[in-house]
């Protein structure tokens, strides 16, 4: 089955890649959006993630990979939540701006700029190798 390419978005105030780098992976929890879960739920042990520092920043920074799929979020009290294990991979050389995704041709459809709340996400093979590309 061929790797899936996913989003997650942090706020660099609460969580930065820097912080994630450090302390070599982290279990991605306290996600409390239904779309959300489902895209938490279909992450997979290899797939490639991009880190993308929102609020502040509003960039694409690095790239992690899922550790561990889907399990029973521990910071959940209430309801049927998700949560997966993340760990670094490399930090992208340039990150890649908000504006240069919205502005690409390839990027600009990014689920990330047409629900901008949404806090995972899928992204296409294309976008993401073009995300790569941006970001050397």
């Amino acid at each position: 089955m061929a790797r899936q390419h996913w989003l997650v978005k942090s706020e660099p105030e609460s969580y930065s890649w820097e912080k994630f780098s450090k302390d070599g992976g982290t279990a991605w929890t306290g996600v409390r959006s239904f779309a959300a879960r489902i895209h938490l739920r279909a992450m997979k042990p290899g797939d490639t993630v991009l880190f993308y520092h929102s609020v502040t920043g509003k960039e694409v920074v690095g790239i992690a990979r899922v550790r561990r799929g889907a399990y029973p979020d521990p910071t959940a009290t209430e309801g049927e939540w998700s949560a997966v294990d993340l760990e670094p991979s490399k930090a992208l050389k340039k990150p890649v701006k908000l504006e240069s995704l919205k502005s690409d041709p390839i990027t600009k459809d990014l689920p990330l700029i047409r629900q901008s709340r949404l806090s995972v996400m899928p992204i296409a093979p294309e976008a993401y190798a073009r995300i790569l590309e941006l970001g050397e």
